[in-house]
């Protein structure tokens, strides 16, 4: 085997999985993940997102077994999401079958594991959300030749983040309880605050320890838990700070607790009880804040799972029974009522209706349904009842593909997390470093033999400087910024396109079906003859043009049947290959085409040249018309302008990037259409073959080159431009070919993206230096002793929170 033939087979084996993690704490968790990944033999890419709380990991299956990427993350001292389903499976025969559909399922992407019960013809598969639905479990299991029906979804996490937050409250309830009577007794210590009563048991050494001791070590076991993980897997994260910080207060109260026993005068005593309790009082509220932000930062996808319906109804053997739409397989005939949503994609067989589909492609015009159109799921019934039969289900549907574009973009990195990774990878040794350098200049130096003052100083400095909004910083960022763009009808593929966006000065916009409609239509109509009138001329015209197959005809027809008139039968019909058509009319002998085939006639159209040059310089396909032997007028089509396309040419413009025009249509009309939207220049009759290589003669001048195209012809382009956009109508999002995907048609989209972008990194920018601005101030001001270490913890909370927030604002963006 060759190196291609090599490189071609490995391409194959390359899988995605996409894992969701419990028990990180900070961006240095989520590098020894992505690190111990990565290391892994078999896997060419790990990403971890910290914001999402995801592992993102291309492998190659004949090496690994998702379940070894599990494995791996349970070693580092994490855990996975994983849910159940037990099923009801039918004709099985023998061992043998169980154990087939058991190989089967442990084969599939995304299952953890799989178990078959021949006995009590059950099963049981462990999965993760997300990667795989369990109507992509029944879909294998039919494959396999038998039927499996879903008893009941066992959810084994359920919503985890949800339970996490609840049990946080919890924590955190008890710990501010019990911190409380600590927190009285330091407020009162204070010259000022020296009015404020205190209970001299609150002052009392060992009632401090009581209420001290089960928020250190149960309370705070977490951060023991991680530490102790960390550094088992030669690293350290904000875990370690913290433990030794409060480890450290704790420890020395207790020491003076005991040292200082019996003596009396408690008053005298130096503890620090009270800032071991109140730091992991504070920490678990900033985490508390951090889980409810980074919840709302997913809001993207739950509004787009959220437009999902959740039953359909469908006939089986006869019967009309309503069933979970996870149960739906392709081939089923669903009946969708008036009102309702359409439960999955599929093929219209019987009824007709029109379709609300502005969920997908943002037009708020209903479009007319027929059998033999094609409907969408999640989108709505208004007026008919359909019998719709089921094609793409489950992930296959074009929603799915729309959250898993959305998923993905959200759990892809950015370039610029490159920045945020190395720094916090050595952050924590710097920081443990700096504390012992802070407590040896305090205890030798500035402050000599003041042990409780030099430790103070120390615990300051490791409480205050947390990884954790830097980590943050970008994730969270992307994640509101990405999906804010989904809501919009803006479909990034990644972070790094989200992030490469914001460079483009330059946009190629390919006419047909971009700039246009794609789609001509008929635009004028012209007499000379005062013999006929326009409608009678018209109903000849388009009694000739039916029987013609060519699109302008097709055009010419919809257009006049649109004006109100039925057009007759005709006589005879012959079409002229490149010049138009000869037909009889109502005994009227009728051509319409090209000056060439009047000529052919012997029949002058001086009369019709200047209006005929006059429309074709506007872009215009002009049509002349003869009747009996005279020319009497012209008719017009033309691919008519999207209503959108000069207003979102203006605002590209105004973003201060060049727009050119590209298309294969000759010159002239190139020109028409571009100067009606304001487009100075222009690239005409350029073949398909050609549009890459324009494109990288405009990338080889310096532009950043963003090509906006239909996402199929123009696929070479698009994958040679630096950001390639493709048109979508929400149906076929041409996911392979682009970068991005406009779901609306609509080329307002296209500033939109651009906007999104700008707005997306400027806020990176801005997370990226407040998070380091506020260690690079905090720090130092905490070992010169400016900084009490339950101010430092309060802090170091804050800064995680306002990282979340202030990415948060990108939801607010307008489109």
């Amino acid at each position: 085997m060759n190196a291609t033939e090599k490189a071609t087979e490995e391409g194959k084996n390359n899988k995605h999985a996409v894992l969701q993690i419990t028990g990180m704490t900070c961006a240095a968790c989520a590098n020894r993940i992505e690190k111990g990944l990565s290391r892994m033999e078999g896997v060419s890419e790990a990403n971890v997102n910290f914001a999402l709380e995801k592992a993102s990991v291309t492998y190659d299956a004949s090496q690994l077994h998702p379940h070894e990427l599990e494995q791996k993350i349970e070693h580092l001292g994490y855990g996975t999401v994983k849910e159940k389903v037990d099923l009801q499976i039918t004709g099985m025969t023998c061992a043998a079958c169980s154990a087939r559909i058991e190989k089967g399922l442990n084969r599939m992407e995304g299952i953890s594991h799989a178990s078959v019960n021949l006995a009590l013809e059950t099963g049981r598969v462990e999965f993760v959300p997300g990667e795989i639905t369990v109507q992509d479990v029944v879909r294998k299991i039919e494959q396999l030749g038998y039927k499996a029906i879903p008893k009941q979804d066992v959810p084994n996490s359920g919503d985890h983040r949800k339970k996490e937050i609840t049990r946080q409250k919890r924590k955190l309830l008890i710990s501010a309880i019990l911190s409380f009577p600590l927190l009285w007794a330091m407020v009162s210590h204070f010259s000022f605050t020296s009015f404020i009563w205190l209970p001299d048991l609150f002052m009392n050494p060992w009632f401090q320890l009581i209420l001290a001791a089960p928020v250190q070590f149960i309370i705070g076991a977490q951060f023991y838990v991680g530490a102790y993980k960390a550094l088992r897997n030669g690293s350290a994260n904000m875990d370690v700070l913290v433990a030794l910080g409060t480890s450290a207060a704790f420890f020395y109260s207790l020491y003076q607790s005991i040292m200082n026993a019996g003596h009396g005068g408690h008053h005298e005593v130096q503890l620090y009880y009270e800032t071991s309790s109140i730091l992991i009082t504070l920490i678990l509220m900033g985490k508390l804040f951090e889980a409810l932000a980074k919840g709302r930062s997913s809001e993207a996808i739950k509004t787009l799972m959220g437009l999902q319906a959740k039953t359909a109804r469908i006939m089986r053997d006869g019967e009309e029974v309503e069933v979970p739409i996870e149960n739906v397989i392709s081939g089923d005939i669903l009946l969708v009522k008036p009102g309702e949503k359409v439960p999955v994609d599929g093929e219209v067989v019987e009824g007709s209706s029109s379709i609300d589909e502005s969920m997908l492609t943002g037009e708020s015009l209903p479009v007319s349904k027929e059998p033999g159109s094609l409907v969408f799921g999640a989108t709505l019934n208004k007026n008919g009842a359909l019998r719709v039969r089921a094609t793409k289900v489950g992930r296959d549907s074009a929603l799915a593909q729309i959250i898993r574009v959305v998923e993905e973009a959200q759990g892809s990195k950015a370039p610029i997390q490159r920045i945020a990774d190395r720094i916090s990878g050595i952050f924590v040794p710097i920081v443990v470093g700096i504390a012992v350098i802070t407590f040896l200049v305090w205890y030798f130096l500035a402050d000599r033999g003041n042990f409780s003052g030099a430790l103070e100083k120390a615990i300051a400095v490791l409480v205050i400087a947390c990884p954790c909004a830097l980590g943050l910083a970008t994730p969270t960022s992307i994640m509101a910024g990405s999906g804010r763009a989904a809501e919009l009808g803006v479909l990034f593929k990644g972070g790094e396109f989200l992030e490469a966006t914001h460079r483009v000065n330059a946009i190629v916009l390919d006419k047909t079906g971009t700039v246009t409609e794609g789609k001509p239509s008929l635009t004028d109509v012209w007499l000379i003859s005062s013999n006929y009138s326009e409608q009678q001329l018209l109903e000849w015209v388009g009694a000739a043009e039916r029987n013609s197959e060519h699109p302008l005809a097709d055009a010419i027809v919809e257009g006049i049947i649109k004006r109100g008139i039925q057009p007759p039968a005709v006589q005879s019909f012959e079409a002229v290959p490149g010049y138009g058509i000869r037909a009889e009319v109502s005994g009227h002998q009728l051509l319409v085409g090209t000056r060439k085939l009047l000529a052919q006639s012997e029949i002058s159209s001086d009369e019709l040249e200047e209006k005929m040059t006059a429309l074709e310089s506007e872009g215009k396909t002009a049509m002349l018309i003869a009747i009996d032997q005279q020319a009497v007028g012209l008719v017009a089509v033309a691919d008519t302008l999207k209503a959108t396309s000069k207003a979102a040419v203006a605002r590209i413009k105004n973003l201060g990037i060049e727009v050119t025009l590209m298309t294969g249509d000759n010159e002239r009309t190139a020109r028409a259409i571009a100067s009606e939207v304001g487009i100075d220049q222009v690239l005409a009759e350029v073949l398909p073959e050609g549009k890459a290589a324009e494109i990288q003669r405009l990338q080889s001048t310096g532009l950043k080159v963003a090509m906006v195209g239909d996402g199929i012809n123009d696929a070479p382009a698009l994958a040679t431009a630096d950001i390639g956009m493709a048109i979508g109508t929400g149906t076929d999002v041409a996911m392979e070919a682009a970068d991005i995907t406009l779901m609306r048609g609509d080329l307002n989209s296209i500033p939109d993206a651009i906007s999104m972008s700008r707005k997306t990194m400027n806020n990176i920018r801005q997370n990226l230096f407040w998070a380091l601005a506020y260690n690079i101030i905090g720090i130092p001001i905490a070992a010169l002793g400016f900084l009490a270490p339950w101010l430092a913890g309060a802090a170091m909370a804050l800064s995680s929170v306002s990282v979340v927030l202030n990415a948060l604002r990108l939801q607010r963006m307008k489109g």
